[in-house]
């Protein structure tokens, strides 16, 4: 049976003290369930692992195990290794974003309703953002407490949950997936 390399990343674990998954444990409890090459990055929720489940699936499986073994109810966004390639292949803030640490790729599972998209508001007060697919890019260059784009509610504006992760981890999600 053929696997796909995939990341998968876990929103909302191992904030302070709150819902905090150990990331040894979940390696060896996905490493159980039959998923191969089982690594973490970070602790804050992000795997890198081979599975032979679709996409869908595997996200369902993931959220199924971690609430089972840890009793949290965890949404899960995954992205195949060649995804995570072209995510970063296809930066569209390469020339702009000059601080990986305050450029944030949000994940989405699905894509939102281009209506949603084109009613987006202008940028007021700095920084740039870009809906491409189901990732949401945002370029933030006075940081996440210094730009208001950082604090507009985009789950609500996109109508979709998500999970963000700055460049730095997002090159390196796909260096690990590559």
């Amino acid at each position: 049976m053929s696997s796909t390399r995939y990341v998968a990343l876990l929103r909302g674990i191992n904030l302070g003290r709150a819902r905090q998954v150990d990331m040894p444990r979940l390696r060896e409890v996905l490493t159980d369930r039959g998923h191969a090459n089982v690594r973490t990055h970070l602790r804050s929720g992000n795997v890198v692992l081979d599975s032979p489940l679709g996409e869908a699936e595997l996200a369902a499986d993931l959220t199924a195990t971690i609430e089972a073994e840890f009793g949290l109810a965890v949404p899960v966004v995954v992205r195949t290794g060649a995804e995570m390639g072209a995510i970063v292949a296809g930066d569209p803030f390469a020339t702009v974003a000059t601080d990986p640490a305050r450029y944030l790729v949000t994940f989405m599972a699905d894509p939102p309703d281009p209506a949603r998209v084109d009613a987006l508001p202008p940028v007021e007060g700095g920084g740039e953002y870009l809906v491409r697919g189901r990732e949401l890019y945002l370029w933030l260059p006075d940081g996440i407490q210094g730009t208001p784009l950082a604090s507009w509610k985009w789950d609500t504006l996109l109508g979709r949950p998500g999970t963000s992760r700055n460049w730095n981890t997002v090159t390196k999600l796909a260096e690990l997936a590559g």
